[in-house]
């Protein structure tokens, strides 16, 4: 017979995390739950699956006490967040119906390029930020659906109020932009959560949690990482089945170039960002890359081929040859997304990027969920302050996500480094140094 006290992927149900938590005097936030044993990743490269993180108390629920506190404000702003922000509001200039960039153009609410601030403030004076994607159009869902499920409520009831709205928008907003909104707004939550608690969110959402993490770094000069104590890379490789050969072996030889930099130990991946390929391009494309060793190689098909996924992990990855492990997710959304491509077993490593696919709420669920899978999470632009304390609660992380600096905004989100590792930040909430001035004078020109 089943036991009730546990769901369908080993967690707590909300039965047995009631009871766990009846002596509480008050229950401001139902924040999370912990979970089942899950696996751990296959070893490779130099970087050793992480171990020794202990499981938070059982009870992840916070006895708040105090006078209520409400949500006053609500807004969002459409942020400039770096050289990939330019033009983003311009009209595409095309070299007639054949031109390549019809193919790549993201338009004005591609997500990073669209980057927003949720500013959320409260009765009692503590103002929330949270980051989000979507531009123009995902503040006007902000500003003329979801502000609207939270004035007047109590911020701490994250989860409540993360089912409620998702609940509200779901016959329009399941995938894409919705959840890009929904992300901005409920991070904003968990970091009102944190402040009124005077804790960092890292220490509220359950899960096994470490102090500090390596990175893997994305883009930028190689060498000089290496100097700064960088032990893992992550290189962008743009093609697919219609770059011309000799354009793709450029890139070949460029991986592999980059292999000898590093040496055979450290780990080295690349991301193709595909929109268009196929399983049989990308295992010739993995043949070509096998003397590179890559730890995982990432997007190689559109996010929605997720049978050609799954057939490229039996081709390529642990559940065939073994030449890499396939990774996937960043264009995902919400746990019911993920759950598409774990029970599809379309993918060996998950990346969900916690200011796209719902925010911290829905990346502490996907946590739990691949890991009780027994797979790998590595959150896309995990070593952002948003992403980090995904990153550092899955045991079965073994890297968290970064890029070079780019510009004052982004570096007022990102967490403390030290020798190639992040450090969990101990400020309450998610630890960024945002302010209500610093977002309105970064505010994407042409907007408001």
């Amino acid at each position: 017979m089943p036991d009730p006290t546990v769901d369908g992927v080993g967690r707590p149900s909300r039965r047995r995390f009631l009871q766990g938590i009846s002596g509480f005097a008050a229950l401001a936030a139902s924040l999370g739950a912990s979970r089942g044993a899950a696996g751990s990743p296959r070893p490779g490269g130099g970087h050793p699956a992480p171990g020794g993180g202990h499981p938070a108390p059982g009870g992840t629920a916070l006895e708040l006490q105090g006078p209520r506190i409400t949500v006053r404000e609500v807004d969002a702003y459409p942020i400039y967040i770096n050289q990939r922000s330019e033009g983003l509001l311009d009209p595409p200039v095309f070299d007639g119906d054949d031109d390549p960039r019809r193919w790549r153009w993201g338009g004005p609410f591609e997500q990073l390029p669209s980057a927003i601030i949720a500013v959320i403030k409260t009765d009692q004076g503590i103002v929330g930020f949270g980051m989000g994607a979507g531009g123009t159009a995902a503040v006007e869902i902000i500003r003329g659906h979801l502000r609207h499920l939270l004035i007047g409520t109590s911020p701490l009831d994250v989860e409540q109020r993360w089912d409620q709205m998702y609940s509200s928008g779901l016959l329009y907003g399941r995938r894409g932009l919705f959840p890009m909104a929904l992300s901005a707004v409920d991070n904003a939550l968990w970091d009102i959560a944190g402040k009124y608690a005077e804790r960092p969110v890292v220490e509220m959402i359950g899960g096994w949690p470490r102090e500090r993490l390596a990175i893997y770094q994305t883009g930028g000069n190689i060498p000089e990482a290496l100097a700064r104590g960088v032990r893992n890379f992550k290189i962008g490789t743009p093609v697919g089945p219609h770059t011309p050969p000799d354009e793709q072996r450029r890139v070949v030889d460029r991986v592999l170039a980059a292999r000898d930099t590093i040496g055979p130990d450290a780990n080295l991946m690349i991301d193709c960002v595909s929109r268009n390929g196929t399983a049989d391009w990308a295992v010739g494309y993995a043949q070509q890359l096998r003397p590179a060793n890559l730890y995982f190689m990432e997007e190689l098909l559109s996010p929605d081929d997720v049978f050609g996924y799954a057939e490229l992990v039996r081709r390529i990855g642990g559940g065939g040859p073994g030449w890499t492990r396939v990774a996937c997710g960043e264009h995902e959304y919400t746990e019911h997304g993920f759950d598409v491509l774990v029970r599809n077993q379309a993918a060996e490593i998950l990346q969900p990027d916690i200011t796209w696919c719902g925010g911290l709420t829905a990346g502490k669920r996907i946590r739990d969920l691949v890991e009780g899978a027994g797979l790998e999470l590595i959150p896309h632009r995990g070593g952002s302050v948003w992403g980090l304390p995904i990153a550092l609660t899955a045991r079965t992380c073994t890297m968290a996500e970064s890029f070079p600096a780019q510009s004052p905004i982004l570096d007022a989100m990102s967490p403390p480094l030290d020798n190639g590792d992040y450090v969990a930040p101990t400020a309450p909430g998610f630890g960024s140094t945002l302010t209500e001035e610093m977002v309105l004078d970064a505010r994407l020109p042409g907007t408001y």
